[in-house]
């Protein structure tokens, strides 16, 4: 029963579920169709709407145009007002603001690209005209405001400020009359210390003006005005430097004007060109190196060609000087200027080769190498010279009384001198010997060169008509030679065999005079040829036969004699206190005995006849005190003491 009345309730339920989807299926029939009719409305909307859609998108693409071209306005606008801004500070000038006008460029450079990238403006050309114009009349002011900053900043440097930046020792001294004039260091002949010296560069252009010039400089390039930039440059601070070095005291001198001159003079002269370089390159010069490339910092080849166009008057100035006398007439007084000349350029080389970097500066380096070896090969020409004319001198100074002659004492002068220089002679040998050690050729040429002074002395001992004199000449050169060597470093040089054969030398001299001068009157004191009353010779000591008037013959014979020779030979000279007392004593070891023993001898003869004194005239003490009055060099009315 309870399943029965189960199941009705089932069917119940069945039959109301096809209802309810029939009567689904029906609203669904129905939707599907009402469905179907808005379908076909909503295609007659949108065939309606689409006109209407379209404004709105052209409408809306409009407003975006707008948007895009006042935009577009509003730059143009605004470079249109950053235009006006660069004008009013472009008529103003860069004299009161120099950083704000030159942004003022800046900004019409940028408004330069914008338009030329801007064609499609209807105004641009004009604009551009405009801006273009403003630019130039800008850059202008900038080439007007540099030329006036750079020259009113470029004065010519005093010689005392330049005096400031040597080192003490190489600063002119101060005349002591009080009268403030300066006088540079004397000679020419460097300290080693000069080259390690410290200096200190003198201020060309402020410090704080340096920055200016080179921002508008920078700008000046930029505008592609390099060679504006370099001709301003180039006149302002090349006059400057010229007119530095004339207030320093360098003079532009041709080698005729180098040849007029006398020598004390000319000597002065390049004592000074000396100083004068060294203050040129290692302050002058350096400075302007210093400021050159501050102010063009960034543009280095242009650096070198403004630093290479402003330093070749003022180098040039210098350099012909050292070139006209390098080329001028040599003669041995110029060997050590030239030396002189030759070291400080050898000195200057490093600063020279580093201050005039870069290919724009080659001719001067190469100017300055040129000088260089010049100097070095008229210098070798000149020692050439200097052997030749030793041996070759003519000069007819007489040398009366047999002393040193000025030859001698120049040549040995002029040679020991060279040793001052031997670190550059060894230099210069280097650079035109043979490859030999520069030692030995020093030492050579120094032989050679005293060679030729003892060919020359052999030759001017000549002119003497005593032969006496001519080894007493003879003697006190070549012992001049020898001591003057002892005392040097040419001892070292030449050695002690040269010593030892020159001194055996001064003494084969002295010897030849004493034995030339002195054996004449010896044999008036020798008993021989006294005969005696039979004619025989007088033997054994034995006076008593000698002729009386034989021996009065004799006692005349002498006293003549030695007045003659002591009268003469009181004018001649040995100037060396040591060797005139050694030439004395040489005389009277042999002239005294030799008397002491004739008077001994036979005085006791003549004592007794009348006027006993015109025989024996001398004793023994009187001969040796005349002796004492030999080579003093007395005149001839120098009465005897």
């Amino acid at each position: 029963m309870a399943v029965d009345s189960g199941m009705d309730l089932l069917s119940e339920r069945a039959v109301l579920m096809r209802a309810s989807l029939q009567k689904s299926q029906t609203i669904t029939d129905n939707v599907v169709s009402i469905l179907g009719s808005f379908d076909s409305r909503l295609s007659a909307l949108e065939t309606a709407m689409r006109p209407t859609q379209i404004r709105t998108h052209a409408i809306r693409k409009a407003h975006e145009n707008i948007d895009k071209t006042l935009k577009a306005a509003e730059i143009i606008l605004s470079q249109f007002d950053l235009l006006r801004q660069a004008e009013t500070k472009v008529l103003k000038g860069p004299h009161e603001d120099l950083e704000s006008y030159l942004e003022a460029i800046a900004q019409l450079r940028k408004i330069i690209r914008y338009f030329s990238s801007n064609k499609s403006f209807k105004s641009s050309d004009g604009v551009l005209n405009h801006a273009n114009s403003l630019l130039a009349k800008a850059q202008s002011k900038l080439e007007e405001e540099f030329k006036q900053l750079l020259a009113s900043y470029s004065k010519a440097v005093e010689p005392d400020r330049l005096f400031d930046g040597l080192p003490n020792a190489l600063r002119p001294s101060v005349d002591a009359d009080g009268g403030g004039k300066s006088s540079m260091p004397h000679g020419g002949h460097h300290n080693d210390d000069s080259e390690t010296a410290a200096y200190t560069l003198p201020i060309l252009i402020p410090s704080r003006v340096l920055p200016l010039l080179h921002d508008l400089a920078q700008q000046m390039v930029q505008a592609g005005h390099q060679q504006l930039l370099l001709q301003i440059y180039r006149e302002t601070r090349s006059l400057v430097l010229e007119e530095s070095l004339k207030k320093l005291g360098v003079e532009k001198l041709s080698k005729d004007d180098v040849q007029r001159m006398q020598w004390e003079v000319l000597e002065a002269k390049i004592g000074n060109w000396i100083h004068f370089m060294r203050i040129a390159v290692k302050l002058l010069f350096a400075g302007e190196r210093q400021v050159c490339d501050q102010i063009f910092r960034g543009f280095d080849s242009l650096s070198d060609q403004c630093f290479a166009e402003v330093t070749m008057s003022s180098v040039s100035m210098l350099l012909s000087f050292g070139d006209a006398i390098a080329r001028s007439k040599r003669s041995p007084e110029k060997l050590f200027v030239l030396l002189d000349m030759y070291e400080i350029m050898r000195e200057l080389h490093t600063e020279i080769e580093t201050i005039f970097k870069g290919k724009a500066c080659l001719e001067i380096r190469d100017s300055a190498t040129g000088l260089t070896k010049r100097l070095a090969q008229t210098a070798q020409e000149t020692f050439g010279d200097f052997e030749e004319a030793v041996e070759k001198d003519a000069t007819k100074t007489a040398v009366l009384d047999g002393t040193v002659h000025p030859l001698t004492s120049y040549v040995i002068n002029y040679v020991k001198f060279l040793f001052d220089y031997q670190a550059t002679l060894k230099q210069l040998f280097l650079e035109f010997g043979n490859g030999d050690d520069s030692n030995s050729q020093l030492a050579s040429v120094t032989m050679r060169i005293m060679q030729a002074l003892q060919n020359n002395l052999d030759g001017k001992s000549k002119q003497y008509r005593d032969p006496a004199l001519t080894h007493l000449f003879l003697m006190n050169n070549i012992h001049y030679m020898v001591r003057s060597v002892r005392r040097s470093e040419a001892k070292d040089l030449l050695g002690d065999d040269w010593v030892q054969r020159h001194r055996r030398i001064v003494q084969q001299h002295a010897n030849q005079y004493k034995r030339v001068a002195w054996t004449k009157i010896l044999q008036s004191s020798s008993a021989q040829g006294l005969t005696t009353s039979g004619g025989g010779s007088v033997e054994g000591g034995n006076s008593s036969g000698v002729s009386r008037g034989l021996l009065k013959e004799r006692f005349k014979m002498f006293n003549m004699q030695f007045d003659e020779l002591h009268q003469r030979q009181s004018q001649w000279t040995v100037p060396d206190t040591e060797l005139r007392e050694s030439l004395r004593l040489a005389v009277a070891e042999v002239l005294l005995p030799a008397y002491r023993s004739f008077l001994k001898r036979f005085g006791p003869l003549v004592e007794n006849v009348k006027n006993p004194q015109k025989y024996i005239k001398y004793t023994a003490e009187d001969l040796e005190r005349l002796l004492g009055e030999l080579f003093e060099g007395k005149s001839m009315n120098e009465p005897r003491r």
